[in-house]
């Protein structure tokens, strides 16, 4: 007879200590030496990760009411700009937001940052001032323990795969896929592919809305499905999309993040990002679960596009395995290029085993969603309309 399991039956086994818990690295070799049968017998959890740059991040912060009261109309954050059209306190920094007076090399990401990591951070602010709050501007230092909230909330976290990026032009390109060298010079991903969360449940059985995660080194929650998400794409082994799909919008406390798990970067050229570690843990229900968990680099295959061409559907060179990116080098043409990430694998390996940790000692609990994902669900491009055509 298959085997069954509910979260209810999960959560207790972990609250006893008795909890059998994986990565997903470690269910691929039980499941080739014990099979899957056995293993959704043996195993109760299995945990992915994934770590890599992440540009639609932010934080919501509420500052207090000063006294006399201000009604923020404009906020610099370390002379970041931060949007201020909520309330009369509250603000919202993105990640990609550039400094007014350093430009790309800070940014956003680094105010988040530098906020998790305790420091104090330069608060202005502008006003027009009303009755009830007359006050027209403000200069003040803050850091998270004064700040009444502080919460992430990144609207698009954890691509499902993604695309490997080169340039096929003659000059060298800066993007947020990093350096692309010219006349396919070099070829850069980023996945953490068989550690990956929407990798190791391809059809979002157990990842929806409400679902708990890991997120920059705390606990935190899937909100909703990420911007940009696309589930009607192409799939190969397991399910596994060969282009960019799904995405997750995830909330956490800023608080209690480490900054060992989320970290801001300045790509040359391009601008600031946030690489956000991000967790999450697929309950063994039955044999499905761990089938589709212990797919393999060898299976899962991403798209090579070149991102020299500006047009939306840009010519691509065929897909490769990420069996074949990791190695080092990929052949396009009968051309070698070398291959470099700009997610960590290492890193996501750290998350998986330090989740699974959580789970043993009784710290974390899997979460039934309150909702799945939609499958058919479809990501329009933006297109350009005159005044005249409306």
């Amino acid at each position: 007879m298959a085997v069954k399991k509910t979260y209810e039956e999960i959560n207790e086994k972990i609250r006893r200590g008795e909890a059998v818990v994986v990565t997903a690295e470690e269910i691929i070799d039980i499941v080739e030496d014990e099979g899957v049968a056995k293993a959704t017998e043996k195993v109760d959890v299995i945990t992915t990760g994934t770590f890599g740059p992440m540009c639609s991040t932010g934080a919501f912060i509420n500052f207090g009411h000063s006294d006399p009261p201000i009604k923020m109309t404009k906020v610099w954050l370390n002379d970041v700009p931060a949007y201020a059209g909520l309330a009369a306190v509250d603000a919202y920094i993105g990640a990609t937001e550039l400094s007014e007076t350093q430009g790309m090399a800070y940014g956003g990401a680094h105010v988040i940052e530098d906020l998790i990591a305790g420091k104090n951070i330069r608060l202005e602010s502008e006003a027009y001032g009303t009755d009830c709050y007359p006050r027209k501007d403000i200069v003040t230092y803050i850091n998270k323990d004064v700040l009444n909230e502080a919460y992430l909330f990144n609207p698009r976290n954890a691509y499902q795969n993604y695309a490997v990026a080169v340039n096929a032009s003659a000059r060298i390109m800066y993007t947020y896929m990093g350096t692309l060298l010219p006349r396919l010079g070099n070829a850069t991903y980023c996945s953490a592919s068989q550690l990956s969360p929407l990798i190791n449940d391809p059809f979002y059985r157990t990842i929806g809305i409400g679902t708990r995660i890991f997120v920059g080194g705390a606990q935190g929650y899937v909100a909703w499905q990420g911007t940009q998400f696309n589930p009607v794409q192409t799939r190969g082994g397991n399910g596994v999309p060969v282009a960019p799909a799904g995405t997750l919008a995830l909330i956490g406390n800023l608080k209690g993040m480490d900054t060992e798990f989320i970290r801001a970067a300045s790509f040359h050229n391009y601008g600031t990002t946030m690489f956000v570690g991000v967790g999450v843990p697929i309950p063994v229900l039955d044999e499905d679960v761990v089938l589709k968990a212990s797919v393999k680099d060898e299976d899962i295959y991403a798209t090579i596009i070149d991102y020299s061409v500006p047009q939306r559907s840009k010519p691509n060179f065929g897909r490769v395995s990420y069996a074949e990116l990791r190695s080092g080098k990929i052949e396009i043409n009968g051309k070698k290029i070398r291959t470099a990430p700009i997610s960590s694998y290492n890193k996501a390996r750290k998350i998986a085993a330090t989740l699974k940790e959580w789970i043993k000692e009784g710290k974390f609990f899997v979460q039934r969603p309150v909702e799945n994902f939609p499958l058919d669900h479809t990501f329009k491009p933006l297109e350009i309309v005159t005044e005249e055509e409306i």
